[in-house]
């Protein structure tokens, strides 16, 4: 049981859920940047949540199976089709033997996943099949998917296939217009205009755009000690103002460690949003507390949580 790969996308990896607790060698997590649509594809056609798939970028492919499998597309929307019939997110379907999975461009966010029942059988490293492309590390040979690649699939778990109770919540889920922030460990550095200006202005996402980081465009934010601090850990979301003012999102396969100020963090419930962030994105950060956050991503977790049980 495999797919062969005949025309590679712009960026396609094979992720799971990534490989936490390697930050002391200076390897970060990695896996899906949108882990909350990864999670719900995988659960739609019966796979562990943490069953490796395909994490596409922009734009997408063509794909040939094998042999038989059943299939379901994630994240934002992409022009996708089998054996050019249009098919769309967030439903499974049947994909028969010599069949072509084609993926076009997306219409909004950055990434989509597809999920695979049995997921992609690919060696694990670190106890992670997740692909980190900084260091090339894991996943299909540590880098992205080329035209004639072969992967191989798993075998089904007996797990059933949940189903879709409410599209327009998940879909809120991944709204960007505004990514919400706890105040981070040097966000005494920043005085009351700079936090004016983080808050109350729009910033884009400028070309400068991977799973590393996500440079930011906008208002400049100052800071009053200074843009520089001994090097510390740098956690997942981090927001980092370098000397050019310009914030900087910390993503999964950022830096352990860094020396620029963290005004701020993204909450845990946002990041599939910073995931589904594409150059040009226009958003506006938002002030929440820790005990909001903690409540936003216990939502979040109930809505899988509800899928699962359906």
């Amino acid at each position: 049981m495999s797919i062969t790969v005949l025309k590679a996308g712009t960026q396609t990896t094979v992720q799971d859920l990534g490989r936490p607790g390697f930050a002391h060698l200076g390897i970060s997590a990695s896996g899906a940047a949108d882990a909350f649509s990864f999670r719900i594809g995988n659960q739609l056609v019966g796979n562990d949540p943490n069953t490796a798939a395909l994490e596409i970028t922009l734009t997408g492919g063509a794909y040939e199976f094998g042999s038989n499998a059943v299939i379901v597309i994630t994240g934002s929307t992409f022009d996708a089709a089998i054996d050019g019939q249009p098919i769309g997110n967030w439903k499974g379907y049947n994909i028969e033997k010599d069949q072509c999975l084609q993926i076009n461009s997306s219409r909004d966010g950055a990434r989509c996943y597809v999920c695979v029942q049995g997921g992609f059988d690919v060696t694990p490293l670190l106890a992670s099949r997740s692909t980190h492309l900084m260091t090339g590390l894991g996943g299909f040979g540590g880098r992205t998917l080329r035209k004639g690649d072969v992967l191989e699939l798993g075998h089904a778990s007996e797990l059933q296939c949940a189903k879709m109770n409410n599209v327009n919540e998940i879909q809120r889920q991944l709204n960007c217009d505004t990514i919400r922030v706890t105040k981070g460990l040097e966000e005494d550095w920043f005085n009351d205009d700079s936090w004016d200006s983080f808050l109350n202005n729009q910033f884009s996402v400028s070309q400068a755009f991977s799973r590393m980081g996500i440079r930011l465009e906008g208002n400049t934010i100052e800071s009053a000690a200074g843009h520089e601090i001994l090097t510390q850990g740098v956690p997942l979301g981090a927001v980092q103002v370098p000397g050019n003012g310009q914030p900087i999102i910390s993503f999964v396969e950022h830096q352990t460690t860094g020396g620029y100020p963290r005004i701020a963090n993204v909450i845990s419930a946002d990041l599939c949003k910073v995931g589904q962030l594409k150059p040009g994105d226009r958003f506006q950060f938002a002030l929440v507390s820790m005990a909001e956050a903690e409540q936003l991503y216990a939502e979040q977790m109930k809505i899988i949580h509800n899928l699962k049980a359906s």
